[in-house]
């Protein structure tokens, strides 16, 4: 089954992240896919030099215009402001939704506000199918809550899931130095399950992106969650065997 995902995120013109590594994500997976631009990036590597929001009645046109063809699935990237939130929440249509909650940029320049953080949270996780933090945005989502950043881990994901989502994959990449990588699938009423694979000694930008993106291709291919999951990090493996 081959039906378009809707990727709703910002634009990176460096092309390591955001948009542009989401097309290759779902274009290495067989899938076609529909862009909602949420903001215009001037950035490299290392650091943001700019960052120009689209107007709320820009981005619902884009939602719109990819709607008409029909989805399978929407990954959720940068939002950038409580406004855009309001509108992506307003349109999403009934199909599974992965949200990466991009919250800052890999060298550290805010992308979400406090007021647009709450948005998220009020709005898309009850939305939202599988999230895919790592351990900062975790820490962060967890003060958003009122909890302590510090917080166990499993108690920020109950929280989490009693807002409504249906499940949260944590990401690993952040974790004490090991040779393993694992992330960790929590779902209400069910164990959790861990997906291990071996830890590289360099980083790639975009990976977070990669696997939500491609995680959002499988589910619009009709496989269940713990299969997307496996698929979309074999992409992200084959990534850092390339580029090693």
């Amino acid at each position: 089954m081959k039906r378009p995902v809707l990727l709703i995120g910002g634009m990176d013109s460096s092309g390591g992240a955001g948009l542009a590594r989401d097309m290759l994500s779902v274009q290495a997976s067989g899938q076609t896919a529909r862009l909602a631009v949420t903001a215009v990036t001037a950035q490299t590597d290392r650091r943001v030099l700019a960052v120009e929001p689209v107007a709320p009645a820009l981005l619902a046109a884009q939602i719109e215009a990819a709607l008409e063809t029909g989805i399978g699935a929407v990954k959720i990237g940068a939002m950038f402001n409580a406004l855009l939130i309001r509108v992506v929440a307003a349109l999403l249509p009934d199909v599974p939704v992965v949200l990466d909650p991009v919250l800052c940029s890999s060298s550290g320049h805010a992308l979400l506000d406090p007021e647009g953080v709450q948005g998220m949270i009020a709005l898309l996780l009850p939305r939202t199918t599988v999230l895919t933090p790592n351990l900062p945005e975790l820490a962060a989502l967890a003060a958003a809550l009122g909890m302590d950043p510090a917080s166990e881990r499993e108690a920020v994901v109950d929280v989490l899931l009693s807002r409504g989502c249906r499940s949260v994959l944590l990401k690993g990449g952040h974790d004490l130095p090991s040779s393993v990588s694992e992330d960790i699938l929590y779902a209400a009423g069910s164990c959790p399950l861990a997906f291990r694979s071996p830890r590289f000694s360099f980083e790639l930008r975009g990976t977070g992106c990669q696997l939500a993106s491609g995680l959002a291709a499988g589910l619009a291919r009709g496989q269940n969650v713990p299969e997307a999951i496996r698929a979309a990090r074999c992409g992200v493996e084959a990534r850092f065997r390339n580029a090693g």
